[in-house]
């Protein structure tokens, strides 16, 4: 099969989530024996140079990054208020992206065209004008879920009031052109169900001929390029690694540092919390706390990973499925995260992961964990056996492409 991506950004490098997903999709099909060509939108947030790129994955993927102006304007802002449009998505409506997905799509002919993100999704209409392929959505997130989530978090009147403005045009936006695709490809199953509740809702209720069919293909990796070794490692350590642009993950540690960090460097004095991650916010970078060691972007995740011992993700507000717990259980790690955080993941509490949602829960499982290392790497191994039959990147792989053949017949 010839599969065109459309991507929100470009996947490579594979760094943060995102790119690790499209990537993991890309170099897959590649492996399987399929054609892929990449067109991605390159912005200030995640500006890859073109010469940054290695040929070889140029030559075997044809990636091209086309600039998109994405910064948020205040001016388009208030004028989108009166709109009704979602501001989130009129923001990756670019010319030159229109221009360039055209001449691609008059060059060649595609079997599957897949979205990258709800946010590819004004280029659809492009697609089926100038193309007979198949379209697909890969939904990394109910993207207006999360913003409704972080409307939940926020204190500020004003700001409250827009977030929710947002959330809203942007839900609009997004149960009203799910319905225009061949087919969704969620990341998690709780994304997936969520999926086809709205699809048999609308059905009922206006009687579509079509509906697009769904299926859940998680993140996956090959478990032998994630090698498990603790030789080096720091015994016992807390860390958090992630994009830290991503507003969910800054809520989260900035409610762990207020409400958990406190007792636990009370009860454990000499205890570590590192923040690594891209992209990490002033007030992250300006802490002044004790042992809290701010490391901004790291050269190699899966060393940083490998060098500490218990994951901490404290996030209260997201979708999709988080793929740094999905490499730290790769790595045999105890990963001590939410309900929320480890949401869409097939993971056992106790058994697999720790789950805390409450500040005296994630004093608990820390207490536990720093102090019975034996636990820890019977935790780990059972994390790890987790990723090598529910996560292995080449069953997924077999998986979607079973897909594409299932609504192509």
């Amino acid at each position: 099969m010839k599969i065109l991506f459309l991507c929100n950004k470009s996947p490579w490098p594979p760094k943060e989530g995102g790119p690790m997903a499209m990537n993991m999709l890309v170099e897959g099909l590649i492996e399987a024996g399929h054609s892929v060509k990449i067109l991605a939108v390159n912005s200030y947030k995640y500006n890859i140079p073109a010469r940054d790129i290695p040929q070889p994955y140029i030559e075997k993927t044809g990636i091209e990054l086309i600039d998109v102006d994405l910064r948020v304007k205040i001016r388009d802002g208030l004028i989108n208020l009166f709109t009704g449009r979602s501001y989130h998505v009129q923001r990756f409506i670019s010319r030159d992206f229109s221009k360039r997905l055209e001449a691609v799509l008059r060059a060649d002919e595609y079997d599957i065209v897949q979205m990258e993100t709800l946010y590819m999704s004004p280029y659809l209409e492009m697609v089926r004008e100038h193309s007979h392929a198949l379209i697909f959505l890969r939904a990394h997130n109910i993207e207006h879920r999360i913003w409704q989530r972080i409307t939940e978090e926020t204190t500020n009147p004003f700001r409250r009031w827009y977030i929710r403005h947002l959330a809203k045009t942007l839900k609009t936006y997004e149960l009203g052109i799910i319905h225009s695709y061949d087919g969704i490809v969620a990341i998690s199953p709780t994304d997936a169900d969520y999926f086809r509740g709205i699809m048999l809702e609308k059905n009922q209720k206006l009687s579509f001929a079509h509906s697009p069919a769904i299926i859940d293909i998680p993140f996956g990796i090959d478990p032998k390029s994630y090698e498990i070794t603790n030789e080096d490692m720091e015994f016992p350590s807390l860390f958090t690694l992630g994009a830290m642009n991503w507003i969910p993950n800054q809520d989260g540690i900035r409610w762990f540092l207020t409400n958990v960090w406190p007792d636990i460097h009370k009860q454990f004095p000499s205890l570590k919390y590192y923040l690594a991650g891209r992209e990490m916010p002033e007030w992250m970078q300006s802490l002044d706390l004790d042992n809290i060691e701010v490391l901004g972007e790291v050269e190699d995740a899966k060393t940083f990973i490998s060098s500490k011992a218990i994951m901490i993700v404290p996030l209260f507000s997201g979708s999709g499925i988080r793929i740094k717990i999905i490499e730290g259980l790769s790595m045999g790690k105890v990963i001590i995260s939410t309900s929320m955080g480890a949401e869409g993941i097939k993971c056992k509490n106790g058994k697999n992961i720790l789950i805390a949602d409450q500040p005296c829960e994630f004093f608990e499982m820390i207490s536990i964990a720093v102090g019975d290392r034996a636990l820890c790497e019977k935790i780990g191994k059972e994390a790890r056996e987790l990723i090598e039959t529910k996560y292995n990147s080449r069953s997924l792989i077999q998986k979607l492409v079973g897909f594409y053949q299932q609504v192509n017949w």
